[in-house]
This record gives C-alpha cells, sequence and structure tokens, in this order.
C-alpha cells in the first residue's frame, strides 16, 4: 500500500508562493522555505524533486489564482472592459498590500531570471500565455459587444495590458497615491490603442 502525504499540498503551496513571491526564486533559501513551509529538506525533496519542482508548482499556483480572479470578475462585471479595469487594479493596486494574486510574480520572475534557469523563463512564459490568452478572449468579447474596435488586433491589445501591469506596478512603487493609480489605470482604456 502507497504510503500517503502527511501534509497538505495546497496548504505547503501556498506558503511556498508567498514566500517566492516576496523573496523571489535565487534569494530563497532552502532555509527559508523549510521554516516557511515547516519542511524538512528531505521531505521538500521527496515532495515536489526540488527548489525548482517546488517554485514551478507555485507559479501554476499563482497562475491559477490569476485566472480565477478573472472568472471572478467576469461574474461581477457589467462588460469585458470593466473586468479588465478591475483585474489591472487588482494588480496594480491591491498587491502592494495584499498577496499575490495574478500576474505580478510572473513578471518579477521573468525580470529575476537569468539563462541559466531557462526551464523556469518557459514555464513562466506559458503561464503569462495562458492569462494573456483570457486577456485575449475579454478584448474579443468587447468587440463583439461594440465596446472596442473591431480592427484592433486582441492579441496586441492583451500585450499592451501586461506592459502596462507591470510599468504600473514600476510606478506604484514610487507613488502610493491610490486615486492617481486608479485613473492611470482608467487612462489605459480611455486612450489609445483601446479607444
Amino acid at each position: 500500500m502507497a504510503k500517503t502525504a502527511k501534509f497538505d499540498r495546497q496548504a505547503v503551496v501556498d506558503k511556498a508562493t508567498n514566500l517566492y513571491w516576496k523573496k523571489g526564486f535565487h534569494a530563497t533559501s532552502m532555509r527559508n522555505l523549510q521554516d516557511e513551509i515547516d519542511m524538512r529538506p528531505g521531505s521538500i525533496y521527496s515532495a515536489f524533486g526540488s527548489k525548482e519542482g517546488l517554485f514551478k508548482e507555485t507559479l501554476r499556483n499563482y497562475t491559477d489564482m490569476g485566472l480565477a480572479l478573472l472568472q471572478r470578475l467576469v461574474d461581477e462585471c457589467n462588460n469585458p472592459i470593466d473586468v479588465l479595469k478591475a483585474f489591472v487594479k487588482s494588480q496594480v493596486i491591491d498587491t502592494q498590500t495584499d498577496a499575490p494574486n495574478g500576474v505580478c510574480m510572473l513578471a518579477k520572475t521573468m525580470s529575476e531570471l537569468t539563462e541559466e534557469n531557462q526551464e523556469l523563463i518557459d514555464v513562466t512564459k506559458a503561464h503569462l500565455g495562458e492569462i494573456s490568452q483570457q486577456f485575449e478572449e475579454l478584448i474579443k468579447e468587447a468587440q463583439i459587444q461594440g465596446l472596442i474596435d473591431t480592427e484592433k488586433d486582441p492579441e496586441a491589445l492583451a500585450s499592451h495590458i501586461q506592459i502596462q501591469i507591470t510599468g504600473l506596478r514600476t510606478f506604484a512603487k514610487l507613488n502610493k497615491d491610490k486615486a492617481l493609480l486608479h485613473s492611470k489605470i482608467d487612462d489605459i482604456f480611455c486612450h489609445h490603442p483601446f479607444a
């Protein structure tokens, strides 16, 4: 009979996700992981294969949180533009104080990793692609509803949103004025290339 794991895998991955989000991949040591998730290195290796294996699971977890947030916003908002706007606000404003929930850890990971971590870069790119695909679907829906010109390229607009999130997160570190941040995000959807 197979031995069952004596830990809550999702709880461990959630704790590791928060730790990696705060410290990044390279700055997170096995000792940090051991302290945060309350597992010995042997147990970490047994359960996840390596520090990288656990990191991959946190990236998947992080992406799933972002996709779940997008779905929740689809259910809560009036139209696809409002969904995108609310999502950007969650990534730029809410993550100043709250735990990660979508794109920022993926963007942070892309800027941190080097060629020696190519496999992790590829995984991260694929996850960013999943979120971008959801942006594209929302943009297409907005085009059907007449909210965005059908001549606009959904893929280009989705990329534009991801670029704006990354830039605005940097801006938000320099400027904590939430009203200004809300205004900057609203501007994304009122001006070129959306208008």
